[in-house]
């Protein structure tokens, strides 16, 4: 018999860092959705609805709560409007995804003024509008490293959603390794370690920045970040057909059922937060300033470890209105599927890495 739910791991109680949220939070989340908001003229009421569920703002308030509030609004900003990006790139096909890339990119690269290539419209498309606001407003205030350091991750966030609309315009269904690794890029998590930089008003040295335990804590996050994500979204993407989700992997292609799979990819959240503190341990000292804006920068990350999982039940976009009920009990009642969703079944999928 198919299952008719599933039990979450406890990932907030293996994580024991502690949980903070930024003094003008609430106020600063209500102005950044309003931006967005009034910005994006195409939304209809359920994307509107959608939008204020999301708590993209509140979810930017923990993670960086010891900034500004005038950069804390900068970053929420972002964070909205890259939800926006994953809502409106999911459906897309491979060469409209292109699209949207080369107009985002466009604006980080020439944010004084629209200069489009010989492939793009006359008139700046909306997502290139909201990307040069809230990126001049950054610019002022974030050092070189840093700015550079977002671009590059989030060109290789397209690149990753590029990757992912060309498996689902083929039905591949990619293998385990394969799908780690776009993930790291698709989730959208290297430009926010970038902004945690603006954010603390440091700029970590290139040196620093591509120290290998750097990069380790960097990617233990992002992991933590991205697969407690999958385990908390599967429900929504199951009762849509979305298959770019690692339980939907381990079931497709190891054998596991759907229970054994949420407990696999929770013992892998539950390793990553250990490996972590671990690596916390192996970092070394280049002097007492660069020392200090690393410790400050680490503990960036680690607040984005505990304030990711929180938010999770706090935002509408993975249990609606039931989210602290579900982080009580844990249980996940599976959704049905919605009716665009039930579809003639496909190919078989073949386990072949997508390109």
């Amino acid at each position: 018999e198919k299952p008719t739910s599933f039990i979450l791991p406890d990932l907030v109680s293996h994580c024991k860092f502690k949980l903070s949220y930024h003094p003008n939070g609430d106020e600063v989340a209500r102005h950044s959705v309003e931006w967005l908001d009034t910005n994006c003229p195409d939304l209809n009421a359920k994307q509107r609805r959608a939008l204020r569920g999301l708590q993209a703002g509140e979810l930017t308030a923990y993670c960086y709560h010891t900034t500004t509030s005038e950069r804390l609004r900068v970053v929420s900003d972002f964070m909205n409007y890259l939800f926006h990006l994953d809502n409106i790139s999911d459906g897309m096909m491979t060469r409209e995804t292109d699209v949207l890339a080369d107009v985002v990119m466009n604006a980080l690269w020439y944010s004084d003024r629209y200069m489009p290539t010989n492939e793009q419209t006359s008139e700046e498309l909306n997502p290139g509008k909201l990307a040069r606001d809230f990126w001049a407003r950054c610019i002022p205030d974030c050092g070189p490293g840093a700015q550079s350091r977002f671009k590059e991750t989030l060109e290789l966030f397209f690149e990753a959603v590029n990757i992912q609309a060309r498996a689902r315009d083929d039905d591949v269904i990619p293998d385990l390794e394969s799908y780690i690794d776009v993930r790291r890029d698709t989730s959208g998590c290297k430009p926010c370690w970038a902004l945690i930089e603006y954010a603390l008003d440091i700029d970590l040295p290139e040196f620093v920045a591509e120290h290998p335990v750097i990069a380790a804590l960097n990617q233990s996050t992002n992991d933590l970040v991205t697969w407690s994500n999958d385990i908390f979204s599967y429900n929504v993407e199951q009762s849509r057909g979305d298959t770019h989700n690692m339980i939907v992997i381990l079931m497709t292609y190891h054998g596991h059922s759907l229970q054994s799979a949420v407990d696999y990819v929770g013992d892998l959240c539950s390793q990553t937060i250990d490996a972590f503190c671990e690596t916390k341990t192996k970092i070394p000292s280049w002097g007492p300033e660069i020392d200090n804006m690393v410790s400050r920068y680490v503990q960036g990350l680690q607040d984005w470890i505990v304030g990711s999982l929180h938010w999770s039940f706090q935002t509408h976009r993975y249990f609606g209105s039931q989210g602290q009920e579900v982080k009580k009990h844990r249980v996940v009642q599976l959704l049905p599927l919605v009716p665009q969703a039930v579809s003639p079944p496909p190919p078989t999928p073949s386990p072949t890495p997508v390109p």
